[in-house]
């Protein structure tokens, strides 16, 4: 089941909100990746690290916040972590946050 806590939890940072935005189109943003098409198989971990000039293990601290929060899906592929968007969830809170706080018009 959906923690609604952990999930307002990990957007109330600004770096996994941008990760968030830059996730949404990672071709465009992360297009030097060539281990791994980042549409296809996402980001790897390192490559976010590196954008944000944080060390790995921060960068796998708030992967794994996004994670847990059902935001970001990861993959292993040989020794490296993949992260993409889990659009279905980030609807879902979309919608929750919208019906919870009675907002109208969007």
């Amino acid at each position: 089941m959906t923690n609604r806590t952990d999930q307002v939890k990990a957007l109330a940072n600004d770096t996994r909100l941008e990760m968030l935005r830059l996730l949404d189109e990672p071709g465009v943003h992360f297009s030097k990746q060539e281990s791994a098409d980042p549409v296809e198989m996402g980001v790897c971990v390192q490559f976010l690290a590196e954008h944000f000039g944080v060390s790995q293990p921060t960068m796998s601290r708030h992967v794994e916040v996004l994670r847990r929060s059902e935001f970001l899906v990861t993959k292993r592929h040989q020794n490296w972590t993949y992260c993409s968007r889990n659009e279905p969830a980030l609807a879902d809170y979309a919608e929750w946050l919208k019906g919870t706080l009675n907002i109208k018009g969007i």
